[in-house]
């Protein structure tokens, strides 16, 4: 069934199309879960607030679907943050793909550093199916309030007042806190070798 696109109460889906587009990768925008089941590749998005994300996802009984794909699964942003264990967004909690919780930035000892974390900043990566050593150190765009922690889910780390996962990776599923959509060449790449898995 090709590439999926999870549609869900949460924004920045067309432009991950519009993304896969420009790579000449065709993808649907669903919430079917029979179609969303039988994808060859599921993509979870996401800009928007945790808990009502979640919230509409036990609504329409997509949080234990998506738990049970087997597929190899990308989600973005929130939809990153949203396959962890717990949100303090909205203290939710979350999909427990990733045992991991999700904190906001504390920037109390660095005012400067304005929340959200904004802009284009760099990962170090552990290399993977996903990014190899050569993304080392390459830029990638950012929008974010709430991170996860390094941990052992960790593949690539970024530093924003702290140091906080880049890239997860368990098993069949990858997650990305910056935008690949948004991240130039370097980003259409992450999106390609996540198609070519």
């Amino acid at each position: 069934m090709g590439i999926v696109i999870i549609k869900y109460n949460a924004g920045n889906v067309f432009s991950v199309k519009c993304a896969l587009h420009r790579i000449g990768v065709d993808a649907v925008i669903t919430d079917d879960k029979e179609i969303i089941m039988n994808a060859d590749k599921v993509i979870f998005p996401g800009v928007g607030e945790a808990s009502t994300a979640m919230a509409y996802l036990r609504q329409h009984r997509m949080d234990e679907m998506i738990k049970s794909l087997t597929q190899p699964v990308l989600g973005i942003c929130i939809g990153m943050q949203l396959l962890c264990k717990h949100s303090q967004e909205g203290n939710t909690d979350c999909l427990g793909i990733f045992d991991t919780m999700v904190m906001r930035f504390d920037n109390s000892n660095s005012p400067l550093n304005k929340i959200p974390h904004m802009g284009w900043n760099t990962i170090e990566v552990m290399p993977n199916e996903l990014v190899d050593a050569s993304f080392d150190n390459k830029f990638v765009y950012f929008v974010h309030s709430y991170y996860a922690p390094v941990n052992k889910f960790t593949v690539a780390k970024s530093s924003y007042i702290n140091e906080f996962s880049s890239i997860l990776k368990k098993d069949n599923f990858y997650a990305t806190q910056f935008h690949p959509e948004k991240s130039g060449t370097i980003g259409e790449q992450i999106l390609k070798n996540f198609i070519g898995l």
